[in-house]
């Protein structure tokens, strides 16, 4: 309200309609104040002004020192207590400036134009409080609305890519079981690759439609992901996880930490000469940092960034909270913030 690009024509029309009642009902004649109809207007007009203006300075200072994100309730009450104590002041001075020094009437002649236009002042200042409420309510809802809206639009699109990388998964499943079963019985590498394959596929079956999961399930998932990475690239691969244990039931986006290994790989020469190096720690600040060496390919395959766009917009929607990235000559750092869930 007190923002708004029409508020001016707002306040005027208040004002006409103001002066246009008191005139219908005769209040200056009733009252027995003797004032000029042009003093009259300007009193009302200036009141109505000068409260909007005062409130719209105001809403940064009361937005600062209690912040409607913590408590929506306290900063409007708060808001509306420091309006009316400055709407009251101001009307005080234009009332007293309008009687005693533009008019030669003592401050008891004053005294009754007084009352009625601080009543005036705390029916306008209650008014425009109301209304900034309703819009500040309103643009709530829009934006509620339209980030439910878009957290349903992104996580169509994680899942899609989920999808697109899963190859059929419930086919590969089902069938690696029976591949299991097939492969020779001393074969026991064989067969763990199998069963960590397994695993990794039954989680994204699981997981993939969540918004959010335990740590602790995210870890149980990253660790066969690793082992299958380890047997791809051998010693040209070296992956570190160091997870306090505090930090096991809270909440991460499903499939994060694997799509930021699998990132690193991506961007990143593996190679037994040059080892890319990958660590996964909790850092204290109730974050988990997946950092890697750089040594970036020359060419890197084709990547929408979809992985780690998502990964920041869940978070955004889902908690409010960013995803950290920072970059140096060295290294590539992610951030992921836990949650907590009630």
């Amino acid at each position: 309200m007190f923002t708004h690009r029409y508020r001016y024509w707002f306040a005027l029309l208040l004002s006409v309609y103001t002066y246009v009642n008191t005139e219908f009902c005769r209040i200056y004649y009733h009252f027995n104040i003797r004032i000029e109809w042009y003093f009259a207007f300007a009193t009302i007009l200036a009141i109505t002004f000068l409260i909007l203006e005062i409130n719209r300075v105001t809403e940064p200072f009361i937005r600062a020192l209690v912040p409607p994100e913590k408590s929506k309730i306290k900063y409007k009450v708060s808001f509306f207590i420091a309006g009316s104590i400055l709407a009251t002041s101001i009307t005080i001075v234009v009332v007293l400036v309008m009687g005693m020094l533009i008019h030669p009437y003592s401050l008891k002649e004053n005294y009754l134009p007084l009352k009625l236009n601080i009543t005036y002042c705390w029916l306008v200042n209650l008014l425009y409080h109301l209304i900034n409420a309703i819009i500040f309510y309103f643009k709530e809802y829009k934006m509620t609305s339209l980030e439910a809206e878009q957290l349903k639009n992104i996580t169509a699109q994680a899942e899609l890519q989920l999808i697109k990388s899963q190859v059929n998964p419930h086919f590969l499943f089902n069938n690696l079981n029976v591949l299991s079963a097939l492969i020779m019985k001393d074969n026991k590498e064989a067969n763990r690759f199998i069963e960590e394959f397994s695993k990794v596929y039954r989680y994204i079956l699981g997981n993939h439609e969540k918004e959010l999961v335990e740590l602790k399930t995210e870890l149980d998932f990253i660790q066969p992901y690793i082992f299958l990475l380890e047997k791809r690239f051998a010693e040209g691969l070296v992956i570190k996880l160091n997870i306090a244990e505090s930090y096991k039931d809270q909440y991460i986006i499903p499939a994060s930490l694997q799509m930021l290994i699998e990132n690193a790989i991506k961007h990143n020469v593996v190679s037994r000469n040059r080892p890319l190096l990958i660590e996964v720690h909790s850092n204290g600040n109730n974050t988990i940092v997946v950092s890697n060496n750089l040594q970036a390919k020359q060419t890197v395959e084709n990547s929408t960034g979809i992985g780690l766009q998502n990964i920041i917009k869940r978070y955004r929607l889902v908690s409010n909270k960013t995803v950290k990235i920072s970059k140096d000559e060295n290294y590539f750092t992610v951030a992921l913030p836990l949650l907590n869930v009630n």
